[in-house]
C-alpha cells in the first residue's frame, strides 16, 4: 500500500505513472495530485493533454525501452489511459514495477475475438459473431448472421473500424474495404439501451462498482450518460453488475474496468465490449459522486481501500466534440461556443480537456449536469443542448 503523502529517500512525493497523454490521463493526473501523488506521463505529443497537467512528461513513443526504463525509475506504480498501449510495454515495465491493469487483462481488450471468446468463457452472453481472418472465414459464415456488422479486430474505436453489412453477398466488399485486415463479424441484434458499467478491483480482489450508467451513441461516439438510467429495470441493472464483477475477477484484473453492455428488445442482456482504463461514460462521477472513476483508478493502482462510491447527485453527462465549434460547418472558421450562456444553468459543470484545436469529432471535453432530481437534470441538460446546437436526447 503506498499512502497518500508517501515521499522518497529524497522526500520528493511518490510518482504515479501513466502510459498515454489524452484525456482521460489528465483526469488521473489531477485526481492523482489531488491524493498528493507526483505523476508521470508518457506520451509522445508535446501538447498532450495528460502531459501538461503532468509533474513529468517524457515525451517518446509508448514502447520506446529508454523511455520505459525511464519511467520505472521514476514510478512506484505505473497504469494506462487507453488500451491500445502495446501491451508489452506493460509486460516491461511489469518486471520493475506494479502495473495494473496487467498486459495479459489489456491484451484481452484489445483484441476483439480474444475479447468476444473470453465472454463466452467467463458465461456472459453477446452477440452471436465469427472471426474473419482469410477467403474460406467468408464461404463458412451462415445465413443467419446477416444482418451484421464486420468490425477490425484491433484498434476501433467510437465507430471506426466497422461496417454493416447486410448480406452475404456484401461480405467479400466489405472485408475488402477494411483491408483485409482480421475481423470480427457480429450480427445485428435488436437494441433497446446501451448501457455501461464500471468496476474498480484490487490487487486483494475486492471490487466496487460505479451506478448502472444509461447511454446515447451517434455515429459510434457517445454523445449523453444518464445516471441513474431512466429506462432500465432493476433486474437488468443487477444483471449488468454481476456481469461485469464476474469478468474483473476471471480477468483476475487489476484496476478500473468499463464493461459495454446492450439491452434488447426481447428482454436479454449482452456484452459488447470492454474497455481496461476509466470511460467516457462515467466522467459525471466527478461531480456527482464522491469517489470518481479517476479516483478509484489511483486507489487501485497505490493500492488503497476501495469504499463504494455513491451517487450524492443524479445527472447527465454530454460530450461535447469539435463540431460544436463549427456550427457553420467544417469548411468554416472555428468559433468558441458560448460557455458563458451554458454555465448560467444551474448545476452544470464544464470539463474542457486543453486541446489545442478543435476538429469535427475530436473529444474536447464534457458537461455534466447535477441536480437534485433526475428530471431536474435531463429539463437543464436538454436546455444546454439547446444552447449548444446539440439534439435532444
Amino acid at each position: 500500500m503506498l499512502l497518500p503523502g508517501a515521499v522518497d529517500a529524497a522526500g520528493r512525493p511518490a510518482v504515479l505513472g501513466v502510459l498515454g497523454g489524452g484525456q482521460l490521463g489528465r483526469m488521473f493526473v489531477h485526481a492523482a495530485q489531488q491524493a498528493g501523488y507526483a505523476t508521470a506521463v508518457l506520451e509522445p505529443d508535446v501538447g498532450s493533454p495528460a502531459g501538461l497537467a503532468s509533474n513529468h512528461h517524457l515525451q517518446a513513443p509508448y514502447a520506446d525501452p529508454a523511455a520505459l526504463q525511464d519511467l520505472a525509475a521514476r514510478c512506484v506504480a505505473v497504469t494506462t489511459e487507453f488500451e491500445n498501449v502495446p501491451a508489452q510495454a506493460l509486460a516491461t515495465l511489469a518486471q520493475h514495477l506494479p502495473v495494473a491493469p496487467s498486459a495479459e487483462a489489456v491484451s484481452v481488450c484489445q483484441h476483439r475475438a480474444r475479447e468476444k471468446e473470453f465472454f463466452q468463457q467467463a458465461g456472459v452472453p453477446c452477440a452471436p459473431f465469427v472471426v474473419i481472418e482469410t477467403e474460406a472465414d467468408l464461404a463458412r459464415v451462415p445465413a443467419t448472421m446477416f444482418p451484421a456488422l464486420l468490425k477490425t479486430a484491433t484498434l476501433g474505436y467510437d465507430g471506426k473500424g466497422q461496417l454493416t453489412v447486410a448480406c452475404a453477398a456484401d461480405l467479400p466488399a466489405a472485408w475488402a474495404a477494411l483491408r483485409h485486415t482480421a475481423c470480427v463479424l457480429e450480427q445485428r441484434l435488436p437494441l433497446q439501451h446501451e448501457l455501461s458499467v464500471i468496476v474498480a478491483r484490487g490487487r486483494d480482489g475486492q471490487s466496487v462498482h460505479l451506478p448502472v450508467q444509461q447511454n446515447l451513441h451517434r455515429d459510434g461516439i457517445l454523445a449523453a450518460t444518464q445516471v441513474p438510467a431512466p429506462d432500465l429495470a432493476p433486474a437488468l441493472v443487477d444483471e449488468a453488475l454481476a456481469c461485469a464483477h464476474r469478468l474483473a475477477d476471471a480477468l483476475g484484473y487489476v484496476g478500473v474496468l468499463c464493461v459495454e453492455f446492450f439491452s434488447l428488445t426481447d428482454g436479454r442482456l449482452v456484452a459488447n465490449e470492454m474497455a481496461p482504463r476509466p470511460h467516457n461514460s462515467g466522467h459525471y462521477s466527478i461531480d456527482a459522486c464522491d469517489l470518481s472513476q479517476f479516483d478509484l483508478q489511483v486507489r487501485t493502482l497505490a493500492g488503497l481501500p476501495l469504499v463504494a462510491p455513491r451517487l450524492h447527485s443524479p445527472a447527465v453527462m454530454l460530450n461535447l466534440l469539435g463540431d460544436l465549434w463549427f456550427p457553420q460547418g467544417p469548411d468554416q472558421p472555428a468559433r468558441t461556443p458560448d460557455w458563458a450562456a451554458v454555465l448560467a444553468l444551474p448545476g452544470a459543470q464544464l470539463h474542457l480537456y486543453g486541446k489545442a484545436d478543435a476538429r469535427p469529432g475530436r473529444k474536447m471535453g464534457h458537461l455534466t449536469i447535477t441536480a437534485a432530481d433526475a428530471a431536474g437534470a435531463r429539463h437543464t441538460a436538454l436546455q444546454a443542448c439547446a444552447l449548444l446546437g446539440l439534439p435532444a436526447f
